[in-house]
């Protein structure tokens, strides 16, 4: 979570000559300072109470699990070896911006449209309006056949959710993914596809008029005090519920075991 003595600390280090400095060729500016006496850095951290794993999951728990096999393997271990550490990117929440991570699927799992419909209709209000975006928490909007439609989730059919339940991603897995389509887990399903980031509904527009998929899901982004609720409860968040932005390039920085 946000502290004014880091921001602080980085408003100063920033005023510096910077040590890179280049656009890569999807033009996005990458700017790296690095901090002469970090002594200041590293107490302002150690005030912060916790660090929230926005990305990387997958990562950190591989480091882990690293970290324990060296461990093992080192009679001498002290702690202090590399082993030890994780390189890590550490943003202010308010400096992270959470982009919508939409959803794909290859076919309507033996329904035709109409049937595919009236069974998501039984869960979703639904308006054949042409929105793209969802404007609201509650709201995903389709494509189908050429066709754009806002689907909007009956909250009385989970009036207690908690924090997990009540994400977006977790109301369509569901009350459409999973009963209608018949998605199983979404990390492994090789019928259900993912679209992060910049490439937004054109991309997904591309994708169903090219007959790669059949419907695409265009998503509300969870929001930061999402993870936080999440996270605060001890769980992860579902898988590709979050696409964070800004991103440091891979092999930028290195951090050798």
């Amino acid at each position: 979570r946000n502290t004014e003595k880091i921001r602080g600390l980085i408003h100063e280090a920033v005023h510096d000559e910077p040590l890179y400095k280049f656009h890569c060729n999807d033009g996005v500016k990458q700017t790296v300072w690095k901090v002469a006496e970090p002594e200041e850095f590293v107490e302002a951290f150690a005030e912060v109470p916790s660090l929230y794993i926005a990305d990387g999951h997958h990562r950190a728990e591989s480091s882990r699990l690293t970290r324990n096999q060296l461990r093992e393997q080192n009679p001498d271990h002290t702690g202090e070896e590399d082993y030890n550490y994780v390189l890590t990117g550490i943003y202010p929440a308010e400096d992270l911006k959470i982009l919508a991570y939409n959803r794909v699927v290859k076919d309507l799992h033996g329904l035709s449209e109409a049937e595919f419909l009236e069974k998501i209709g039984e869960s979703f209000a639904i308006e054949e309006n042409g929105q793209k975006v969802p404007e609201n928490h509650g709201e995903v909007c389709m494509y189908l056949d050429g066709e754009w439609r806002k689907l909007t989730f009956n909250a009385e059919l989970k009036p207690d959710a908690d924090p997990i339940e009540r994400l977006d991603v977790s109301i369509l897995y569901e009350f459409l993914l999973a009963p209608v389509l018949g998605i199983g887990d979404a990390r492994i399903d090789q019928r259900i596809g993912f679209v992060g980031g910049a490439r937004g509904t054109i991309e997904l527009e591309r994708l169903v008029d090219e007959g790669i998929a059949k419907v695409a899901f265009s998503m509300f982004p969870t929001t930061m005090d999402d993870l936080f609720d999440v996270s605060d409860m001890g769980e992860i968040m579902p898988p590709k519920s979050t696409w964070f932005e800004p991103k440091l390039k891979d092999g930028l920085l290195v951090y050798m075991i």
